[in-house]
């Protein structure tokens, strides 16, 4: 005695559901890296951990995880994009994820005292980095 079909219906709605919300997850992933498929298991080339930067210094330059990712993103406006234009366009120069304070001139500066006049030289620097 066969099944009726009737009671394969939910069966057959559900596995078409999760396979619609499949394919559309799959095409808006598509779309968000620029075209491209998604990316697995990002190399540390691509990104940098905390294990690299040490912790003061990933909390002083707020460092990205995924330095070089952003720095694609920047250049082009795709995390995943890519260009080989060996010239940045304009306003790059200008566009830097690291937000360096005032509190690591001084303490570069304080390592330099030995060799230089320290007030000669830290004076000026702090005057122009305040203003800046």
């Amino acid at each position: 005695m066969g099944v009726p079909f009737e009671a394969l219906l939910p069966y057959g709605i559900m596995l078409a559901m999760f396979g619609i919300t499949g394919a559309g997850l799959s095409k808006i992933r598509h779309m968000q890296n620029g075209g491209k498929r998604a990316r697995h298991s990002v190399d540390a080339w691509d990104r940098i951990y905390s294990k690299v930067i040490p912790t003061n210094a990933a909390k002083l330059f707020n460092a990205d995880l995924k330095t070089v990712m952003d720095r694609d993103r920047r250049l082009t406006g795709y995390l995943r994009g890519q260009t080989d234009n060996p010239s940045a366009p304009l306003g790059f120069e200008l566009n830097n994820p690291w937000r360096v304070r005032l509190a690591i001139p001084i303490i570069i500066l304080k390592s330099r005292a030995r060799e230089e006049n320290y007030l000669s030289f830290l004076v000026p620097m702090c005057t122009y980095l305040a203003n800046s």
